[in-house]
């Protein structure tokens, strides 16, 4: 009998260990002793990048975004192509789209010279996704660390995983369910396009073919984007406010005025519609939104303890 209890209580005891080990993979001091000055190190290069050009912000946190999606937050993104290796920058969703890569490779450099082989790229990029929003004018939010780096990448699940600008409501629900993040979320995060750019080529279709679209600011944008060229010319994702991280992409929407299809289909007589129109109503219901669902985006699937690697250059394994 006594051997019985102890056999569940060794159990017991190993279930909690290992509940405790999964839930609390990352936590925000982790740096605390090992390098204390990783916080003010990369803002520092942040604000340096941003100032030189506003957009970069968003493009930053647009990096984060697509690295999560595709197995995690791990920075298979920055992994770049070689002779027997194929990484993600090339997959549908990033080529000649996502950008930010130096911006990078110049924190990397700037955190290896103050704390060389310590700091993961992952948790480099989940901090440097935080000061961009905090620099344009968003909230803040305590980042929580202890990510380790992939050895992999998958062109395949970048192209699979991350929705298209064409996506419909239903895919993108089915696409952020699938990340473990719930319709709220999507809605909260999709206010990312507050700030940023797109090309031509993932708007052309609405502006030209769609109906539920304000005329006016349809021929707007028809002017620097044509029919049947100019693929790469930008417009912002926010009419208004496109370098201040703000609510004006959901009042945008309210107006019939969101850039991409995927965009307008938040609020499109559909059941995220409501939650579009409180987010018009109170700003501050989108930043404590926002910050939760990008806090649960940092948490899909790290990589911890002895999985994965420090990387000394964020573009290749060790």
């Amino acid at each position: 009998m006594a051997s019985s209890s102890l056999r569940y209580s060794a159990i017991a005891l190993f279930l909690l260990l290992s509940l405790s080990s999964s839930s609390a993979q990352l936590t925000t001091n982790f740096y605390g002793s090992s390098c204390p000055n990783v916080f003010s190190t990369i803002r520092s290069v942040v604000q340096s990048a941003i100032a030189s050009e506003r957009r970069m912000g968003a493009s930053l946190l647009r990096l984060f975004f697509h690295d999560c999606f595709v197995n995690g937050c791990d920075a298979s993104l920055f992994l770049d192509d070689t002779s027997n290796f194929t990484g993600e920058k090339n997959a549908i969703p990033n080529k000649n789209s996502a950008r930010g890569f130096e911006v990078i490779d110049r924190i990397k450099t700037a955190v290896e010279n103050v704390c060389p082989g310590v700091v993961s790229c992952a948790d480099i990029l989940a901090i440097t996704a935080r000061d961009s929003v905090v620099i344009l004018g968003g909230p803040t939010w305590s980042v929580k660390l202890g990510r380790r780096d992939s050895r992999t990448a998958s062109q395949s699940a970048a192209n699979n995983n991350i929705p298209p600008a064409t996506s419909s409501l239903s895919n993108l629900i089915s696409k952020f369910s699938a990340q473990g993040l719930s319709t709220r979320d999507l809605v909260a995060l999709a206010g990312a396009h507050t700030i940023g750019q797109a090309r031509c080529t993932n708007f052309r279709a609405r502006i030209y073919n769609e109906t539920n679209i304000d005329r006016s600011f349809a021929q707007l944008r028809k002017g620097n984007c044509p029919s049947s060229s100019g693929d790469n010319n930008i417009a912002p994702l926010d009419l208004q406010t496109p370098t201040s991280f703000d609510n004006n992409y959901y009042k945008n929407l309210v107006s019939l005025k969101g850039l991409l299809h995927s965009d307008q289909q938040l609020y499109s007589n559909g059941s995220t519609s409501s939650q579009v129109q409180s987010y018009v109503n109170s700003p501050s219901s989108f930043s404590s939104d926002f910050v939760a669902a990008i806090i649960k985006m940092g948490d899909i699937s790290p990589l911890t303890g002895t999985n994965g690697e420090i990387r000394k250059n964020c573009r290749k394994t060790n």
